[in-house]
């Protein structure tokens, strides 16, 4: 596999472990593919060890875990810096992700959570303080997380049992 050059195998894999790879086995998805488990345990090996999958995550209701208040912080950062406070940012309790955009002002964006309003304030004061500017913070009410279709598209060559590589 060279880098961004994904086949129609790897493509459903990846597919079919965004719909719940904690309960999705290799056995799993060669049945539904018609491929062997060693073939799709190969793939998925490649897949990991090249970087296109970079972990499996949970995805946790943090609502029903006690945490009910849930905010996108949006910020700026000086674009030398915005690599550095960015990591900075996911070291505060209560982060939950933190995404860096290439574009415009708003180029930081932090998900939180939190117990309480003191629990956004004390995030917010922290983020100021490694030299974040806020520019917006956004109560999400609920984020709903799907796999991406375009893994499936109807432009998919066909799956070769063969083809390992």
């Amino acid at each position: 596999m060279k880098e961004g050059e994904l086949d129609a195998v790897d493509r459903h894999i990846l597919y079919y472990l965004q719909q719940d790879a904690r309960a999705t086995s290799s056995t799993d998805i060669a049945e539904k593919l018609g491929l062997s488990s060693s073939t799709v345990r190969t793939r998925l090996n490649k897949l990991e060890d090249s970087g296109v999958i970079r972990g499996y995550h949970i995805d946790i209701d943090y609502d029903l875990a006690g945490y009910p208040l849930y905010t996108k912080i949006i910020c700026t950062a000086p674009v030398p810096q915005r690599d550095e406070l960015a990591n900075e940012a996911r070291d505060i309790r209560g982060v939950t992700a933190v995404r860096e955009i290439m574009t415009g002002e708003r180029n930081v964006y932090v998900n939180a959570i939190g117990r309480d309003h003191d629990d956004l304030n004390r995030i917010s004061k922290e983020l100021d303080a490694i030299g974040l500017r806020i520019v917006d913070e956004q109560l999400i009410r609920d984020e709903y997380v799907c796999p991406y279709h375009g893994f499936l598209d109807e432009d998919s060559e066909p799956i070769d049992e063969d083809s390992d590589t």
